[in-house]
């Protein structure tokens, strides 16, 4: 049996479109023990997964409460998700339906929004006035903070940056339009773009092309990576186009919210030393006023991938300690 609870200690839990990561977080923003899991592809299944999850942390940790980092759009009172490019709930009152699972009190955010409160609380944000936390993964995530305060828009749902249109009748999304910012800037689109550069049968030296002609769905994200941290051209290529739709795309953010920090979060961000000087010279002459203006700082996270659960650990210990203030 689990010792009893405590505050100190919550649960995050980051559910992206291809992987769902569950940490134990303690009030510093330490990361105590983690558990990793591919995405369920159902509702049934993704809600059974997160309460195998915790019954396994919980197991092991006395911990008080659950926050969820979900990338979709959530109701203002953040306990309902509305829609999700990347997962299967719909209207779904995932807050209530997974206390009554856990038998915890769970604590709901858009997980950008959830990794701007860890590097506001703990990390890269933490000096900034407005800030853009720009979570790159599977997709573009935007979590802003204007004033020290979360930036959500009149119904939940702000800024949905990744799904701007940056390329009229481009790269089909999984929400349904053409052309999204994050088709063309994210680890998804890290894979198309090393795709497309192999059918073009410019690059015969890749170690890509080999590996993709023997097994066509190998190529992922992380081997992209690791293949340009290698010097593969393939590789290479496809993170020098990702930098320049990253800058490119700063350019029109910061014609529009000015911010003073820009930091880069999610997977893809959390490796940003392989863009982050191409992005800021894309982003330096795109911006309106280039040479006229000042600019905002950009920075790698200081949390890296794991931004995502801390938040949201940190949101379910802010929901408790509100929770208990209101009871007093």
């Amino acid at each position: 049996m689990s010792a009893p609870a405590t505050t100190d200690l919550t649960v995050g839990i980051d559910i992206g479109g291809t992987s769902v990561r569950a940490c134990v977080v303690d009030d510093s923003g330490h990361v105590l023990d983690t558990l990793r899991t591919a995405t369920p592809s159902t509702t049934q299944a993704l809600e059974h997964c997160l309460d195998r999850l915790v019954g396994e942390l919980r197991d092991r940790w006395a911990v008080a409460g659950v926050g969820l980092a979900i990338a979709g759009f959530l109701t203002p009172d953040r306990r309902t998700v509305r829609f999700s490019p990347h997962l299967a709930w719909r209207e779904a009152n995932v807050a209530a339906d997974m206390e009554a699972r856990i038998g915890l009190p769970v604590f709901t955010e858009h997980d950008a929004n959830a990794a701007a409160v860890a590097e506001l609380n703990f990390g890269a944000a933490a000096r900034g006035h407005n800030t853009l936390v720009l979570a790159i993964g599977t997709g573009i995530g935007a979590g802003l903070i204007l004033g020290g305060e979360i930036y959500r828009g009149s119904f939940g749902v702000a800024p949905e940056l990744g799904h701007l249109t940056v390329v009229p009748g481009g790269r089909p999304c999984a929400c349904g339009k053409h052309g999204c910012w994050e088709r063309y800037c994210s680890g998804t689109a890290l894979v198309d773009t090393a795709v497309e550069l192999l059918a073009s049968q410019e690059y015969p030296r890749s170690a890509l092309a080999a590996e993709s002609d023997a097994d066509p769905g190998s190529l992922t994200g992380r081997r992209v990576a690791a293949a340009a941290a290698d010097g593969d051209p393939v590789a290479v290529a496809a993170y020098a186009d990702l930098a320049r739709w990253l800058g490119v795309g700063l350019g029109m953010i910061a014609d529009v919210f000015d911010p003073d920090l820009i930091v880069l979060a999610g997977g893809v961000g959390a490796a940003s030393g392989l863009i982050l000087d191409d992005a800021r010279e894309h982003y330096t002459a795109s911006v309106t006023g280039a040479g006229h203006r000042q600019l905002a700082r950009i920075r790698g996270t200081q949390l890296g991938e794991p931004a995502g659960v801390i938040g949201a650990a940190q949101i379910a210990r802010q929901g408790l300690a509100a929770a208990q203030s209101d009871s007093q």
